[in-house]
């Protein structure tokens, strides 16, 4: 079964997305609809931007759910997922890819939610680290025992765990999990704690949105962050979306369910091959790939 993913923040590169705006009219047509909706010219930023310019929250995350989409809808008929998941932003990518949400609809949303997430982490001053090294059931129970706010928001795969929280309770949890025996607890270059419950003015904000946006029957299931399972009804899918921002990314078990349903075929799609990289932790022979570009 043919599986599709979808990267997430921090995917992004200079120039990405200007080989489909050069080379496909349908590409060039829905970059110029993207500038419109969102209003400032991110097909600029996207082509000639520096690598500071793409890191900017409300810049970062459209940039990338644009290169994805778009690359997806240029593929045309070579793009048949049996199956599709995203990588925290990437969800929005993979419910353009399967049809429950029109490009419109999704990038309004990605918009509104990079925006949210900027104002919640300027509310609360936050940070994230990577953890390596450790089984994820130590990492959970030191960050348990930490005072202040710092949880599990990334399993990204087989001994890499990324946490999120406060400043302090961040940085105390990394010097417990290096006498632990962490091969490395590292603070991450990002602007806040995403995806636990600092996030949570960014959560109602999206989730009113969310819950105004129309969202279509999919063509095929959605393995979704925080339910890790195929998901086919959209209300599950919009109760899932929204739960997303607070919840952690579980995806070493979404990679472990597709695999037990039957994927045996794996294709990211969007910039970098990160997600091609983490599946392989998760399971040395699978046949997987990346597509970024066209010719």
């Amino acid at each position: 079964m043919k599986a599709y993913v979808f990267p997430g923040q921090g995917a992004q590169f200079s120039g990405m997305g200007a080989d489909l705006y050069n080379n496909s009219e349908e590409a060039k047509a829905l970059f110029h609809k993207a500038n419109e909706i969102l209003g400032f010219d991110i097909t600029k930023i996207m082509f000639e931007g520096s690598a500071e310019d793409l890191k900017e929250t409300k810049v970062t995350q459209p940039a990338i759910f644009l290169h994805s989409v778009i690359l997806s809808k240029v593929l045309g008929e070579d793009f048949k997922p049996d199956m599709v998941a995203g990588h925290s932003l990437g969800e929005f990518s993979a419910l353009v890819a399967n049809g429950t949400l029109d490009f419109e609809d999704a990038l309004k949303l990605v918009h509104q939610r990079a925006l949210a997430m900027q104002k919640a982490c300027e509310i609360n001053p936050s940070t994230m680290a990577a953890v390596l090294g450790l089984e994820d059931e130590i990492v959970e129970n030191v960050c348990e025992e930490i005072d202040g706010v710092v949880v599990p928001a990334n399993y990204n795969c087989p001994g890499q765990l990324v946490i999120s929280g406060t400043n302090e309770a961040v940085e105390k949890a990394c010097e417990v999990l290096k006498e632990k025996g962490a091969k490395r607890a590292m603070l991450l270059p990002v602007g806040g704690a995403f995806h636990s419950p600092l996030m949570e003015p960014a959560r109602e904000e999206l989730a009113k949105a969310i819950d105004e946006t129309t969202f279509h029957q999919p063509k095929c299931p959605i393995y979704q962050n925080v339910s890790t399972t195929a998901v086919s009804d959209p209300n599950e899918i919009k109760k899932n979306l929204m739960a997303q921002l607070t919840a952690p990314v579980k995806w070493t078990q979404t990679m472990q369910q597709m695999l037990t349903d039957g994927a045996d075929d794996f294709t990211e799609v969007g910039p970098g091959k990160v997600l091609q990289g983490l599946l392989r932790k998760v399971d040395r022979k699978v046949k997987a790939e990346s597509i970024s570009a066209i010719t």
